[in-house]
């Protein structure tokens, strides 16, 4: 192995080992705990390097968000994969994105620390486009398998979404640990959104 690469695999280590503390701090401590200078104390470099690799604190943010919408989009995928057809898949998707929540909720936080993203955010960061697709592609095949090709895809895409993220938000309120499974609640409000999509209400 030459220089270059021994340095660029040392880069690396460095970087993981930034990224390794911040979780650990954020999920113990909440992310107000988390600064610059706790994560080179605590990895035992100097806080320039921690700047070398994160501009700030924000891009450490910036790159959990990013994770977690992969992390999201990926078991959202293996979700529409079992699906028979385009009803089952809008339940898969959904009953994904809560049991993501769930056993994910300190990644959850991070990501929607400042609610729902705008459409402009959504689209300029891919991995929040691709699970948007996701959700915004199966909306569009249940609607058209019911002949609802004039449904406004994007206003149910919204619609879809802020029913997740508000029934999580609910229990994240008001419970310390999120049921592993969806809650009758929340399997009654996708069925509603599905008659509403269905029936063009």
């Amino acid at each position: 192995m030459g220089i270059s690469d021994r340095k660029l695999r040392q880069q690396e280590e460095i970087k993981q080992q930034i990224i390794a503390e911040s979780w650990h701090i954020i999920a113990e401590e909440g992310w107000h705990a988390l600064s610059i200078r706790r994560i080179a104390d605590a990895i035992e470099y100097s806080i320039p390097v921690i700047y070398k690799h994160f501009e700030n604190k924000e891009a450490i943010q910036e790159y959990f968000i990013k994770d977690g919408f992969a992390k999201l989009t990926e078991e959202m995928r293996q979700a529409e994969a079992q699906a028979a057809n385009d009803d089952e898949r809008i339940r898969e998707i959904a009953y994904s994105y809560w049991r993501f929540a769930a056993s994910r909720t300190a990644h959850y936080r991070i990501m929607f620390s400042l609610g729902i993203p705008h459409c402009e955010t959504v689209n300029n960061v891919a991995e929040m486009k691709q699970m948007s697709d996701i959700m915004r592609v199966s909306i569009e095949n249940l609607a058209k398998s019911h002949q609802q090709e004039n449904t406004d895809i994007y206003l149910k895409l919204k619609t879809f979404w802020s029913m997740l993220h508000g029934f999580i938000s609910i229990e994240l309120l008001s419970n310390a640990v999120i049921p592993e499974e969806p809650t009758p609640m929340f399997k009654d409000a996708i069925e509603s959104f599905m008659f509403t999509l269905i029936n063009k209400k």
